[in-house]
């Protein structure tokens, strides 16, 4: 053999060396029963083989959920290395952690966690005195799926009513107690929901409710929301509607509030996700009338503070990006307000305290802050501890020090203690955690989508990954609503960066990083920009070397899981894994079920007209999933109590890609059970989906052991 032909033999050897894969698993999915059920658009036949699990209660359903679990386990069973990241997402999220600090009546209350606890605790102390509990939602149920998800104090704190979800419901149960005693003084309100508590005075409070649908089923509709007046020591059947309920004007969403002085109820009534009425009614006088701010959904407006008469509005009407106004409360309709803080380039979300408003805008989704008087002159700016977010500027007027935290992707949330008199501020509370900031990095980059708009994106990885493409990257986005992803630390990605991942975070069009217009070119007929944006950050990602596609997962939840779904049907060549969270997939039935009739304002309806029909069918995930494609190796992941974004959704689109899917790529899901849709989820139960999730998801690039093993080995010595 010459030497020529001796090192062609060796490099062929060498490429099939590297070129060998694990052999691949083949999965056995359950058969998924098909019924012959066709639905008719504008003359356009549409069938629904997988119409009978929308049923989430009937036996069949409960019989499928088992199998498809049974299932995803066994083949979750099979990632070597999912034992280890779970044993290091305790170990890493075994650190106490603590909420801001909040006054009522004499006590100072605060959120606790020491660790691994499946809720955080209530605490509260006096001056001087040792902390004691107040709440532990631990202890309202066994396997800690019962949780705390609303607590609000009576002006002088001597009366508390708290709110409970079971099993990840959005219906809650409300409990009254005495904050002294402790004992419960009503008995429990049941079947409330999409609400807050509003105490007026010690004597009773306003909640929101739906008439409880018929049925057991979670899909069963829910759009006529109603304000109600709960009067202490009477029965809640005998709560008075204070607003809706009148048949020929629905209002899917209706809440109300008061602010400090009790002096007006302010109510929000709403159609959509987007969009509201106000109304004020004067509290002070007996059977006063309601007077009408508002009549129209065209604008968000709600009201932020009061000086007497003079009410401060927040709006975005006539201001994309959102202002403060000032009117007077004889005479509160649009044409009379005066702009306190005008509409500035960058997004408004301000907030109250010690007689103060605090602006914090994003610039580019990064936090800055501004404190300003009731008469709009700046007092200062806050320079903040870093780069990132800020939350919770804002308090009681009374008060001259309230509690903020600031976190970005690399740095766990610290609490602050701020002076708004001299501006000074210490820090309060900072984590002792096993994650060393220092050692990450994040980059804001922008990229342009495919019309030639400019997106940001944060890029957050350990430092010193070399970019050769061959990194594990996670793109993770939502794109509507306009809801802004601003950067905060998360422990399960901080596992994922310690493993040498890169995790990157686009702020998409149909999200609220640059106001009203962002939020609207990623709505209706232009929901396809969103998917456009991401498609062209996963290219960006790939383009400079970050990653490449057989290392690359999208991840999504809710409208994000939607996101993930188009995506992935649209460009099923673009990565390795994709992994959809309870999300949004059929969107010609989407508004059928629970309140997501509430959504037609980002989405619009199948039954709009015929464009809208056809444009929805066009991206629906569940109507798009094509015979003979190979797909990323895909889970999905939900709650079968899930009744906000009803489980169906992914029970249909699981069982598409099952059926369809061409290649060895696994689609399986995985269904939580006693969950909905992700708010209160037990720590454990938590932990146990991301080890599952990433496990999945590095296995599928092909690692039979964790790209950086060699962290968690050193931790086990």
């Amino acid at each position: 053999m010459n030497k020529l032909t001796f090192l062609c033999a060796v490099l062929i050897l060498a490429s099939c060396v590297q070129e060998k894969k694990r052999e691949p698993i083949v999965v056995n999915y359950p058969v998924t029963k098909k019924v012959d059920t066709i639905d008719t658009y504008f003359g356009s036949k549409v069938e629904d083989p997988y119409r009978w699990l929308e049923d989430d209660r009937s036996s069949e359903t409960e019989a499928w959920v088992k199998t498809q679990n049974a299932t995803t386990f066994g083949y979750l069973d099979q990632i070597p290395f999912r034992e280890d990241l779970k044993n290091r997402l305790e170990k890493l999220w075994n650190y106490e952690k603590l909420g801001s600090p909040f006054k009522e009546g004499e006590y100072t209350y605060f959120y606790k966690n020491d660790g691994l606890q499946n809720q955080y605790v209530v605490y509260r102390q006096k001056e001087g005195e040792e902390a004691e509990v107040f709440l532990d939602p631990n202890t309202f149920s066994e396997d800690g799926t019962t949780s705390l998800m609303g607590l609000n104090f009576t002006k002088d704190g001597s009366k508390a009513a708290y709110l409970i979800s079971e099993g990840g419901s959005d219906w809650r149960k409300g409990i009254v107690i005495d904050t002294e005693s402790m004992e419960i003084v009503e008995d429990t309100l049941v079947d409330i929901k999409f609400s807050g508590i509003s105490w007026k005075g010690n004597d009773g409070f306003y909640y929101s409710s739906y008439d409880k649908p018929d049925g057991s089923e979670l899909s069963a509709k829910t759009d006529q929301h109603k304000l109600y007046y709960h009067k202490l020591g009477t029965p809640q059947a005998e709560d008075k509607v204070i607003f809706g309920g009148v048949p020929e004007e629905k209002h899917r969403y209706v809440g109300g509030c008061l602010l400090d002085d009790e002096k007006y109820l302010f109510i929000t009534a709403s159609v959509s996700t987007s969009g509201n009425k106000l109304f004020l009614k004067d509290l002070t006088q007996e059977n006063s009338p309601l007077v009408t701010i508002l009549d129209d959904t065209e604008s968000d407006t709600y009201v932020i503070e009061n000086s007497g008469s003079k009410l401060f509005l927040v709006t975005d009407r006539d201001a994309p990006n959102q202002k403060i106004v000032a009117v007077d409360a004889s005479n509160p309709t649009p044409e009379n307000w005066k702009d306190v803080i005008p509409e500035t380039e960058n997004v408004l979300t301000p907030g109250t305290g010690g007689g103060y408003f605090f602006a914090e805008y994003m610039v580019d989704a990064i936090s800055k802050v501004f404190q300003y008087d009731y008469d709009g002159k700046l007092i200062r700016e806050v320079e903040l501890p870093g780069v990132g977010s800020a939350n919770g500027f804002g308090g009681k007027k009374e008060e001259n020090e309230f509690y903020f935290s600031f976190t970005n992707y690399n740095t766990p949330g610290s609490s602050y203690k701020y002076n708004v008199e001299t501006g000074a501020y210490e820090q309060y509370w900072k984590p002792e955690i096993d994650f060393n900031p220092e050692d990450y990095v994040s980059t804001q980059v922008f990229f342009n989508s495919k019309d030639g708009t400019k997106v940001p994106m944060i890029i957050t990885h350990k430092k010193g990954v070399e970019m050769n493409g061959t990194n594990p990257t996670i793109l993770y986005g939502y794109g509507g609503f306009n809801i802004s992803l601003t950067p905060s630390f998360s422990i399960v990605n901080a596992i994922w960066m310690e493993q040498g991942g890169v995790y990157a975070v686009p702020n998409l069009r149909g999200g609220g990083e640059y106001g009203k217009k962002w939020h609207i070119a990623g709505t209706k007929q232009q929901k396809q920009n969103v998917f456009d944006d991401f498609i062209a950050a996963a290219e960006y990602l790939i383009e400079n070397k970050y990653t490449s596609k057989e290392y690359l997962a999208i991840r999504g939840g809710s409208n994000g899981g939607l996101l993930v779904g188009a995506t992935m049907t649209q460009r099923p060549d673009l990565m390795q894994v994709a992994l959809p969270a309870v999300g949004v997939l059929d969107m010609l039935r989407y508004h059928t079920f629970t309140a997501g009739a509430g959504w037609a304002y980002d989405y619009g309806t199948a039954e709009e007209d015929q464009a809208m029909f056809e444009y929805l069918k066009g991206y629906s995930p569940v109507h798009n999933v094509k015979e003979g494609v190979e797909y990323p190796a895909t889970l999905v992941t939900t709650g079968d109590h899930d009744d906000r974004v009803v489980p169906a959704h992914s029970f249909k689109f699981a069982a598409e890609l099952q059926e369809k899917q061409q290649g060895y790529n696994p689609t399986l899901i995985r269904i939580e059970t006693n969950a909905g849709h992700g708010a209160g989820t037990p720590v454990s139960k938590t932990i146990e989906q991301y080890a599952d999730i990433f496990g999945f998801t590095l296995f599928n690039m092909g690692y039979d052991e964790l790209p950086n093993q060699a962290v968690l080995n050193e931790l086990k010595d």
